[in-house]
């Protein structure tokens, strides 16, 4: 699918444009009292380039999807990963199923039984000759330097780090000596086997993204993609991968002790706990999911169509201003302005700022219907975020936008403990926060990725995601929004008095809202204090 170039996404607005100025003097005053000295980055760094493997067409995946690429010709297949234990299903079968290699991209990797489990899955699939390319934003690698340590000295892994830190302790000292690079992080979510099939999308890699954890999990979203979609992942990754920005592990020096017998305990842990980790509940939902038990890639319902990859050059750590060539924001607003019914926006983080805002008003006035689902206070992870977002939602509203805000409590999600398996139940977590990014138009297509709708995704962070074509989940995103979204969310309205209420459906009654749904009087002031100490740019 051809999308025509356009100008940036409201080049102008003040939501784009970055206060470095304003934002670097805070962090300086906050932290200057507790600064003890500043590292430098590795010198002469020896970055040896490699690139995707190709040829995998012989490899077992590559003989798997050829009969459906010879019935679907000049076409990619998506099948949507809404359900987290489905999604951490899909990367293990698929990591198990990789021969050649796995090239994995991630902001986020934790610590925990998703990020361990898959951890070994990786050393499993490095045993058996696979070649493992691990690229991480530095951001999140603070207190996990000796495992990755441990994977890199794997001889068929090597890990690398987007945008590093010079600092291999403590971040602080990077930010306010360069906070002007460091600030920019990638925020890419993609993991590729055999250069065959990808899964891309919002989640990263932890319990709360896959329905394991036990408190407050995300509600998220990613597809499994095949085709030729996949080789433009891949050409995506390579550039990323070998970048000025991206520093291998092994270029920063290190006090750590990497002995054989320190990898072979590290190996033996991992193992153990990968034992324990098949004794859970969690592990039990996992081994009765339809896709855990489903045999060949030709056996699900994949979806295909045309598509267009779009993502932010490495290069916008370094961009002054947002342009078609290297942003992916302005490729999305293609897709926004060719809308001619409807517009359907999923974005947990949602600062539209006062451009974006009159422009999905002038969309409304042109006969498109818009409407939006972000978080509500008592969902958002960020507070500040929803502080930024808040004060958009009066002329949101007066403008014709119909606007959601998804609840905290899980019983209006879709169930968790009515999911049973033959093994038992898995409950997951009580409450949870809308994490998912995507977009449908016109009940024909669907966007799927990292994007955020506000200043951050737009002008700082690196993100990715694909706009294809599927009736059939463009229309599911429809019927939800239709059928289930009061369940599932508060609408936002406008009363009499013009002050904001908030309308939800429970146990089968409207009922009405004055305040932010639960939240505390406490929670209230301090979100929207919070707001006066970050530029809107940064959120």
């Amino acid at each position: 699918m051809k999308l025509h170039c356009s100008k940036t996404l409201f080049p102008d607005s003040d939501l784009y444009r970055i206060n470095r100025v304003a934002i670097s003097a805070l962090f300086l005053i906050t932290v200057a009292l507790i600064l003890g000295g500043c590292a430098t980055m590795p010198k002469e760094v020896v970055r040896i380039p490699s690139y995707t493997i190709s040829d995998t067409a012989n490899t077992g995946l590559g003989q798997d999807i050829k009969p459906l690429l010879v019935a679907n010709p000049g076409m990619s297949g998506f099948y949507a990963l809404s359900d987290g234990t489905d999604a951490f299903a899909a990367r293990l079968i698929l990591i198990g199923d990789a021969q050649k290699s796995i090239d994995v991209q991630y902001y986020i990797w934790h610590d925990d039984l998703t990020g361990k489990v898959m951890h070994n899955g990786l050393l499993v699939a490095a045993d058996r000759g696979v070649r493992v390319r691990l690229l991480l934003d530095d951001l999140d690698t603070a207190g996990k330097e000796e495992t990755l340590r441990y994977l890199d000295a794997h001889p068929n892994i090597e890990v690398r780090l987007f945008n590093a830190f010079p600092s291999r302790k403590s971040r602080t000292g990077g930010f306010v000596s360069d906070f002007g690079r460091l600030n920019h992080r990638m925020h890419n979510k993609t993991i590729t086997m055999d250069n065959q099939a990808t899964i891309f999308g919002g989640r990263n890699i932890g319990d709360e993204y896959f329905d394991a954890a036990e408190e407050v999990g995300f509600s998220d979203l990613d597809a499994l993609a095949i085709g030729p979609v996949v080789n433009e992942v891949s050409v995506q990754f390579d550039l990323y991968w070998n970048s000025e920005w991206t520093y291998p592990l092994a270029a920063f020096k290190t006090k750590l002790l990497i002995s054989d017998e320190k990898i072979a305990a590290f190996r033996k842990e991992s193992d153990n706990f990968l034992k324990q980790a098949g004794e859970t509940g969690y592990a039990n939902a996992i081994r009765g999911l339809r896709l855990a038990k489903t045999a060949s890639t030709q056996d699900m319902d994949f979806q295909w169509g045309r598509w267009k990859l779009v993502y932010d050059h490495p290069s916008k750590v370094e961009a002054s201003e947002v342009k078609i060539t290297t942003h992916l924001a302005p490729n999305l607003k293609i897709a926004l302005d060719r809308a001619e019914k409807e517009i359907l926006i999923v974005s947990p983080y949602f600062v539209p700022g006062k451009k974006f805002t009159a422009y999905l008003a002038g969309r409304v006035d042109s006969g498109v219907r818009v409407r939006i689902l972000t978080n509500s206070l008592a969902a958002n992870d960020v507070a500040v975020v929803f502080a930024g977002y808040s004060k958009y939602r009066k002329d949101l509203i007066k403008g014709g936008v119909e606007l959601y805000e998804f609840k905290a409590t899980r019983e209006f999600i879709e169930a968790q403990e009515d999911k049973k398996t033959t093994e038992g139940p898995w409950k997951g977590s009580s409450r949870s926060s809308l994490h998912a990014k995507y977009f449908a138009f016109d009940q024909q297509y669907v966007f799927i990725g990292s994007f955020n709708l506000d200043g951050r995704s737009v002008a700082i962070n690196t993100e990715l995601g694909v706009y294809f074509e599927s009736p059939l989940y463009a229309g599911m995103i429809h019927d939800g929004f239709d059928n289930q979204i009061l369940s599932k969310a508060y609408r936002v309205v406008l009363n009499e008095k013009d002050k904001i209420e908030w309308i939800s459906q429970e146990q089968g009654k409207e009922v009405r809202y004055s305040k932010e749904p639960d939240t505390s009087f406490w929670k209230r002031f301090s979100t929207g204090f919070s707001y006066i100490f970050v530029p809107e740019s940064q959120l």
